[in-house]
């Protein structure tokens, strides 16, 4: 596997539509890359997956991130009414959830494709599916920021704040991108081990939520 410092996700890009099917094949510059550039297209165009079998599920889930970076944005307005907020934050609570599910799907993924581990072996506290979803929250907050940064509106301070913090998104993003191909690689060898837990949204489950059963 390539690390993020061996392979520059611009010159990836071409390379998307290859179908993975191992472990031992999943390029994570390759996966920066998508991620990066969906972010740009999705601003001008509609969702529509591109890739399949792993790529389509890693686009499923930034769509997911995509959309609640922007309900978010709606849901500081306090000039559009109640209605507004109400309705960004249902749609918050939307592609949360869903957010949530792909990670599952992402991770069960890897699950299906990775050898057994033995009992004993060190565990990771995340999951690829989860730093693939911080690896999605960054490719936007790097986006946006680059957008501010370059704002013509905004004052020339803080553009230079906005440029900073842009290169603090890369370098973080760069480092995470590193940790996951470690783990991918740790993952293959045998010498550590994840576990898809799944995450029971009891607040989401009507038969779950007592402010939901209790109504009826």
């Amino acid at each position: 596997m390539k690390s993020a410092a061996e392979s520059s996700p611009e010159l990836e890009i071409e390379h998307l539509s290859e179908q993975i099917d191992r472990v031992d094949n999943v390029d994570v510059p390759r996966l920066l890359a998508l991620q990066e550039r969906k972010t740009d297209e999705w601003h001008r165009t509609s969702f529509a997956p591109s890739g399949t079998g792993l790529l389509e599920l890693i686009e499923q889930e930034h769509h997911c991130n995509f959309e609640l970076w922007h309900e978010e944005d709606k849901a500081r307005r306090d000039d559009q009414g109640y209605e507004f907020v109400y309705r960004a934050k249902r749609n918050i609570d939307h592609w949360n959830q869903r957010r949530n599910d792909c990670i599952e799907r992402i991770d069960t993924w890897f699950a299906e494709r990775s050898p057994a581990f033995a009992e004993g072996t060190p565990m990771n506290s995340e999951t690829p599916g989860m730093i693939i979803d911080r690896l999605s929250i960054l490719a936007l907050k790097e986006y946006h920021m680059a957008e501010e940064a370059e704002r013509a509106s905004a004052p020339e301070a803080q553009r230079a704040r906005c440029q900073e913090k842009r290169g603090v998104i890369r370098r973080q993003r760069s480092d995470l991108a590193r940790a996951l191909d470690e783990m991918l690689a740790a993952i293959v060898r045998g010498t550590r081990g994840f576990r898809v837990y799944y995450q029971f949204k009891m607040y989401n489950d009507p038969a779950l939520n007592p402010e939901l059963y209790r109504k009826r």
